[in-house]
């Protein structure tokens, strides 16, 4: 089967029956509709779909507050990993908060979620030692690594 072209689109309130199940087929606590109800609905929230034909096959989210700009989630379907999808809504995410004048950007990643953390390597990610939330996540009780980059500038999608 070949790859299906990618396109990426702000989510709306129409995605969320597809976006909830990318989430619970990739995270062990999953966010509630209502969560992501409630961030679509604020000012300095956006989040993206990656889409496959109709079909959401990732997302991912961000805050923008003043200069700073917070990743809160990026999750791709399980069938979709692996084929840059990931990456291309990064990239979206980044060039976003440069527009919207942010000029850093910082996320926690899971301390053995690998393949993330090579990709936020690979987007211009760094971590400086002892950069850690200890128990961040609650589900599992694992560590967070925090990860900056700074200075923005737009990427090439």
């Amino acid at each position: 089967m070949g790859v299906p072209e990618i396109a990426v689109h702000p989510m709306t309130l129409a995605d969320l029956d597809q976006v909830m199940e990318v989430e619970r087929l990739s995270y062990l606590t999953p966010w509630s509709r209502q969560a992501f109800e409630s961030e679509l609905l604020q000012r300095y929230t956006v989040y993206l779909v990656a889409r496959a034909g109709e079909r959401v096959v990732g997302f991912a989210g961000m805050h923008v507050l003043w200069e700073m700009a917070h990743v809160t989630n990026v999750a791709v379907h399980p069938e979709f990993r692996g084929r840059g999808i990931g990456e291309r809504l990064m990239r979206e995410l980044i060039r976003i908060a440069y527009r919207r004048g942010a000029v850093r950007m910082t996320l926690e990643v899971r301390v053995g979620n690998f393949p993330a953390q090579a990709l936020y390597r690979k987007l211009g990610f760094v971590t400086e030692p002892g950069a850690v939330r200890k128990g961040y996540y609650t589900d599992t009780g694992e560590d967070a690594i925090i990860m900056w980059k700074e200075p923005l500038v737009e990427e090439a999608i």
